[in-house]
């Protein structure tokens, strides 16, 4: 054989991690934005194989949200969406021949790639720690989003064909360094165990809320209430919390609310297995479900409250 022809036979062979890194990616990109849809109200069903308040759990924890204000409600999933995306965005520069292998570039966007796909793994096996160690529940989308994200780093070292392993070494060593070190910061940073702001008693009830009722917010919620509108809850969701600091401490003792944790105090899990409720917190409005947070304006809107709106 010569060597024109095992030169011709290395390059053909260099086509099929690309391909499968453009799969992965684009299966982590439907993984990643259906989680970031639903958690924006924009998807209302999302099925969890397996256990379905296991993937609650998971990403309604304090670990599934990156940033969350009056402004700003940013899922962690919308990272790994970026992340994807930004994997698949390379692999096609690199696959459609763009760019030449012989450019310099060409090299330098397979190290991008190695230096992504390795963060992305590190900081996927961190995740999966959490939710084993901290969580204690199991998500799928979590655990194959993880799988993703190693199978695009291996299939990453077969594709790029780094010439010098240990330059190849250390700077995927100093990434999954820095990638872990940010990763453990953020991570003690959100627990709640740490920032009290769940509580963890024995009891399994949601935390005490502290925000103060304004007249106009109590009228409201004897309004829901009056009207049987319900909300459904679990004691470890934090998103349901930040519902009930929206309203108050007095006007929350008049709504109707419903706790569907299997642990929680006083829980009605079966009634909410029998409305089929999936996330939390959701409400029941003239017998549809509706998950996800509210603003309170949203809320008097979809339940055509013609009463004071100023909330403020």
């Amino acid at each position: 054989m010569s060597l024109n022809t095992i030169k011709i036979k290395n390059e053909k062979n260099l086509k099929w991690p690309k391909l499968f890194i453009a799969i992965l990616s684009t299966v982590g990109i439907a993984d990643t934005g259906s989680i970031t849809l639903k958690n924006w109200g924009l998807f209302n069903s999302l099925s969890c194989p397996g256990i379905s308040q296991g993937c609650d759990a998971v990403l309604n924890s304090p670990w599934g949200t990156l940033i969350k204000n009056d402004q700003l409600n940013i899922p962690l999933s919308f990272a790994g969406l970026l992340t994807y995306s930004t994997i698949l965005f390379i692999v096609l520069i690199l696959s459609l021949k763009i760019i030449s292998p012989k450019q310099k570039i060409y090299k330098n966007f397979w190290w991008l790639l190695y230096l992504i796909s390795c963060g992305s793994s590190v900081f996927s096996t961190l995740l999966i720690s959490i939710m084993i160690i901290k969580i204690k529940s199991f998500c799928f989308f979590c655990l194959l989003s993880a799988i993703l994200s190693f199978s695009i780093f291996i299939l990453t070292i077969i594709g790029a064909r780094f010439d010098n392993r240990e330059t190849m070494f250390y700077r995927g060593l100093i990434v999954s360094f820095a990638v872990l070190m940010g990763g453990l910061i953020w991570s003690n940073h959100v627990d709640p165990a740490r920032a009290n702001e769940i509580n963890l008693s024995n009891e399994r009830v949601s935390p005490e809320i502290i925000t103060i009722s304004s007249k106009e917010k109590v009228r409201f919620a004897k309004y829901l209430s009056d009207n049987n509108i319900v909300m459904y809850s679990a004691y470890w969701c934090p998103h349901c919390n930040d519902q009930k600091q929206l309203f108050g401490k007095e006007a929350v003792e008049e709504l109707i609310i419903v706790e569907c944790a299997k642990d929680g105090k006083n829980n009605k899990a079966k009634l909410c297995q029998e409305k089929g409720i999936e996330g939390f917190p959701s409400w029941e409005i003239n017998n549809q479900i509706f998950s996800g947070s509210r603003s309170l304006n949203e809320l008097a809107e979809m339940t055509n409250y013609d009463g004071d709106i100023n909330f403020e």
